[in-house]
């Protein structure tokens, strides 16, 4: 399998955490960058020009805004696009391919633990998951519009919860803790955590928790009175609906 990764910025440099075991080559315009990608991956192709299409499976990994300046010629055998908001309806017209895929990997992609959302043509399915599994988990889904939702809920949750752990530092370091071992008590809470609900469902693993008049319940009680689980909720349906503009 040949691909093709156009563009190695922030989310394209961190997929190739994952995507180097493959015969990759790499299309970085910039220097700088590309020197430093050939230091860290020597095993890849970068070059800094666009090859024909013909037999590569194309990732696209260029900002959504550059969509429209960019100029390929050929026929891909698969385009597997992580722009935000590019239709498949638009992939389609701007690249010659046999067959296209939308895909949302999220910033876990450097570790390797990418929650990537799917969807798009039946053929290339198997191909495209193939390849988005060695960044991570992927998810396939049957239209355009669950992928709208499963942007907030991969791709922009990362954020979130990146405010939550700072949100539980900042508590534990008002009470007395030190910030640098609040950090590392928070990473490995989030980790033990996501482990267990791979098998757990979250309203059991709460209650199993919380004993009653305890420590668990107490945090819960202000918890629900600051509107927590209404904020999320409403933060999926703001990204959810910002994700439906941008489409």
């Amino acid at each position: 399998m040949k691909l093709l990764l156009i563009g190695a910025g922030n989310m394209g440099g961190a997929m190739l955490q994952g995507l180097h075991v493959y015969d990759v080559t790499v299309v970085e315009m910039y220097k700088p960058r590309a020197d430093e990608l050939r230091e860290m991956f020597p095993d890849i192709k970068v070059v800094d020009s666009m090859p024909r299409l013909d037999g590569f499976i194309v990732i696209l990994a260029i900002k959504p805004q550059s969509l429209d300046s960019l100029h390929v010629e050929g026929k891909a055998k698969g385009v597997i696009s992580i722009l935000a908001g590019v239709t498949l309806e638009k992939l389609s017209s701007k690249i010659d391919s046999e067959s296209y895929v939308r895909a949302m990997p999220n910033m876990a992609a450097l570790v390797k633990k990418s929650a990537t959302s799917l969807c798009g043509d039946e053929e290339l399915k198997e191909t495209a998951t193939e390849v988005l599994n060695s960044i991570g988990k992927c998810f396939w889904l049957n239209s355009e519009n669950e992928l709208d939702i499963a942007t907030g809920l991969a791709g922009s949750a990362p954020a979130w919860i990146a405010l939550v752990a700072e949100a539980l530092s900042d508590g534990a370091v008002n009470l007395g803790l030190k910030r640098e071992i609040t950090y590392k008590y928070v990473a490995q809470l989030f980790e033990g955590v996501g482990e267990v609900l791979q098998n757990e469902h979250p309203a059991i693993l709460k209650d199993k928790v919380t004993s009653p008049n305890g420590t668990t319940i107490a945090g819960l009680t202000k918890l629900e009175e600051g509107g927590v689980r209404d904020s999320f909720i409403k933060a999926m349906e703001a990204s959810y609906e910002r994700a439906k503009k941008i489409s």
